[in-house]
């Protein structure tokens, strides 16, 4: 075990100061549709204790089937189960580091960094949450579906993708007690303007206490709009290029709006969740 510990930053909410280097062991690596692999590790209880919905891990792509990634590659937590000692990832072969991630199988060790990062929050008084995602990044708000069933929240998760056939972890939302809606390019319901109208209901019939969601610029820029049309407060976890994954190398800095200034932070240490009002659009 490594435990890496960093400086504190001034007027910041900061993660857990114990991360942790382990060698862990694949259990499995399978693919869950034509696009999208999951690998599940065997992980230590104290390990994934401290994992929460949002958080990301650092993983080290083995030097495999002639790929030779050289930096780790930050990945959100899919899912982190203690009751089975099991830690999973989702992921989409597109690079050099998922393509040696690929080649993994059981029996097989991948070094990982983590839990790192600000994970999402839900207040007291958010009852009804809203999920909003497209493709990879429902995988980074399935564990914070998780989360919602065993607080007693209503959830609805809005899930987007090209066509039916890639949609991800509808059947995951739906066992957490979500009600799900699917909107796909396919059919033709997954445009920003069919989505605004599916929320404005929601918000009309049942109300919406918070907005959540991952990676997408037009989602983001909805929710922002529909965030302060009816001041529900929201957030977003942001993907970003890392080196280090730990705040030192200022590879993952962005721009983002506080208190009416323009200020740069780390996606990796002050993130990779934010206020969905404070995310600048890219």
């Amino acid at each position: 075990m490594g435990k890496v510990l960093s400086p504190p930053l001034a007027g910041t909410r900061l993660p857990a100061a114990d991360v942790f280097e382990r060698d862990l062991v694949v259990v499995s690596n399978d693919p869950v549709n034509g696009e999208y692999m999951r690998l599940a590790l065997k992980a230590p209880l104290e390990l994934l204790e401290r994992c929460r919905a949002g958080q990301f891990f650092h993983l080290l792509c083995p030097v495999i089937g002639g790929e030779t990634p050289y930096l780790r590659r930050p990945m959100s937590i899919y899912g982190f189960f203690p009751e089975t000692g099991e830690l999973h990832f989702l992921y989409k072969v597109a690079g050099a580091g998922t393509r040696a991630l690929f080649h993994l199988g059981p029996g097989d060790m991948l070094n990982v960094l983590g839990p790192l990062g600000l994970g999402f929050r839900i207040e007291d008084d958010w009852q009804h949450l809203v999920l909003v995602a497209r493709g990879v990044g429902l995988a980074t708000l399935a564990p914070l579906a998780l989360e919602a069933r065993n607080r007693g929240r209503r959830l609805t998760a809005i899930c987007s993708a090209r066509h039916a056939d890639v949609l991800m972890s509808i059947d995951y939302f739906r066992d957490m007690g979500a009600d799900v809606v699917t909107v796909t390019d396919a059919d033709g319901t997954s445009s920003m303007e069919h989505v605004e109208g599916v929320i404005e209901t929601l918000v009309e019939k049942r109300g919406v206490d918070a907005f959540y969601t991952c990676g997408s610029n037009r989602m983001l820029l909805l929710l922002q709009k529909l965030g302060r049309r009816h001041g529900i407060p929201g957030e977003i976890a942001l993907e970003q290029q890392m080196a280090c994954g730990l705040g030192m190398c200022h590879c993952c800095v962005r721009p983002f709006m506080q208190d009416g200034k323009r200020v740069q932070l780390r996606v990796c240490r002050e993130g990779p969740v934010f206020d969905i009002q404070e995310a600048m659009p890219w």
